[in-house]
């Protein structure tokens, strides 16, 4: 579950189910098997997300149904030692938000979905007891806190926004506040290609990133559905869709054609701008590609921005879930270590079929 995703994945599940619990890892001292901010989803049924698995998981899911059954609308917040009283080995504390939510009671949820959709920036905060407010930075909307406690959360959710800082937890005697900035994710990829290797490329990469412009000039080569943050594009000419990408963003070359991939490849490099340019293909496959651009008048600076072959190294196999893997892991790795996206002037136009 991605972090922002939790949002359309909780209004899904409350189109479908009557009640749900949203459990949160507010706080985490010591050693834990997921951090703050770790989130799942709990109906009577299933789970949507993990927040580490072992007992800590199954502790959690079986208060959150008894939450559920209870029908109670409030807030719960609890404390787990991980090594007394989950028995598990990391020995650390984690503090844990249980939100029970149904369809009658879900205006807060339609709320953050809207400004989700609507790709605007806000701050949903959580009470540990009951209640909650959504903070953008030109409104507030309060869902049951206090007068009083409204006006301190709201100057700590736009100084988050101003900072861009992520998620907060504030706890002092009698009030406890979490905190989660939901932002537009910049981590955009381009993936050109609906072949095996492209659609195993969507399993892998949908549930970890932004959105995913998925490009292809055949005709019904696109499956009948897609992840909700994938984008299936038709295009005649492929390489004329690199001018509608974001700046910053990650693109994936593996059309079925050597010549499409070639024509891509030139036009992202001259934007200048790209995270990541990767070609699917062999190191012959780029010494042939450099020739060609360079003819073509792209500079070495520019031709040294290009991957091929791509994928995480030490990873052989060629099946394509075995490449999706390895790309997926090098994509992730590159993130890590990467500094913010360059502006770029580059209008967004992208056509959806």
């Amino acid at each position: 579950m991605r972090v922002a995703n939790w949002i359309s994945d909780l209004s899904d599940v409350l189109q479908n189910t009557a009640s749900a619990c949203v459990v949160t890892v507010t706080n985490v001292r010591g050693s834990a098997p997921r951090e703050a901010g770790a989130r799942m989803i709990v109906t009577p049924g299933t789970t949507i997300g993990t927040i580490g698995g072992g007992q800590l998981e199954y502790l959690c899911t079986k208060l959150a149904i008894e939450r559920i059954q209870a029908e109670t609308p409030a807030n719960l917040l609890r404390t787990f030692p991980l090594g007394s009283n989950c028995g598990q080995c990391c020995g650390g504390i984690v503090d844990v938000l249980f939100e029970p939510v149904s369809l009658q009671n879900s205006s807060w949820v339609q709320e953050m979905q809207r400004l989700q959709d609507q790709q605007m920036e806000f701050v949903v905060v959580s009470s540990g007891q009951t209640g909650r407010a959504i903070i953008s930075s030109n409104d507030v909307t309060n869902f049951g806190l206090a007068a009083s406690e409204l006006r301190d959360v709201e100057q700590t959710a736009r100084e988050m926004i101003g900072a861009r800082e992520r998620l907060r937890w504030s706890q002092v005697p009698g009030q406890q506040f979490l905190y989660e900035r939901i932002a537009v994710s910049d981590f955009n990829i381009a993936l050109f290609g609906a072949g095996h290797v492209g659609s195993a490329m969507v399993s892998a990469l949908a549930p970890l990133v932004g959105r995913i412009r998925w490009i292809d000039s055949r005709r019904n080569v696109f499956p009948g559905s897609v992840p909700g943050n994938v984008l299936a594009i038709e295009s005649d000419v492929p390489a004329r869709e690199v001018a509608a990408i974001p700046p910053g963003a990650y693109y994936l070359i593996m059309t079925h054609s050597h010549a499409l991939d070639l024509d891509i490849c030139d036009q992202v490099l001259r934007r200048q701008d790209a995270f990541y340019c990767g070609l699917i293909g062999s190191l012959s496959k780029r010494r042939r590609f450099e020739r060609l651009m360079r003819n073509g008048g792209l500079s070495e600076t520019m031709l040294a921005k290009l991957i091929c072959p791509i994928g995480l190294s030490g990873i052989p196999g060629k099946r394509p879930q075995e490449i999706a893997i390895a790309v997926a892991a090098e994509l992730l790795q590159i993130r890590a270590t990467s500094a913010k996206p360059a502006e770029s002037g580059v209008d967004v136009n992208v056509h959806a079929i």
